[in-house]
């Protein structure tokens, strides 16, 4: 498995400003564990380690995703796909309210869903950091 070289590591923790790119989650707000540098399309896929292809992902978002690149949409019943941050605009498919990331279309709402984005520990992590803001 060709590894992320530290420069493409630090380009992808730089743009996305040391958030997940899935949960907004700011790296200083989740110190136990350091986000990962994810594909976007798991290489099983077929997904290239390419910049356009890496996103910033706490451990959370990250092992909830593994390789899934679609859901349920429970409000449809049909099959989504999910958030890509290189193809898409966070704000066309969440928005907060409170502590909580609330999924705004088939595919906000299927990555919440997959990616567990509003487990109890999300958000007492997300009550925590908004407290310190």
């Amino acid at each position: 498995m060709p590894s992320i070289r530290a420069r493409v590591r630090e380009l992808v923790r730089t743009r996305a400003g040391d958030r997940c790119e899935y949960c907004r989650l700011h790296q200083d707000d989740d110190p136990f564990f350091r986000f990962h540098v994810e594909h976007v399309v798991a290489r099983q896929h077929g997904g290239r380690t390419r910049e356009s292809n890496l996103a910033l992902s706490c451990h959370h978002c990250n092992l909830h995703k593994g390789p899934n690149l679609t859901g349920i949409d429970l409000k449809t019943g049909e099959l989504a796909l999910l958030y890509h941050p290189r193809n898409q605009s966070w704000t066309d498919h969440f928005e907060r309210r409170g502590v909580a990331v609330v999924g705004l279309t088939p595919t906000g709402r299927a990555t919440v869903r997959v990616l567990s984005m509003n487990a109890r520990d999300r958000l007492e992590l997300r009550s925590v950091a908004s407290r310190g803001n």
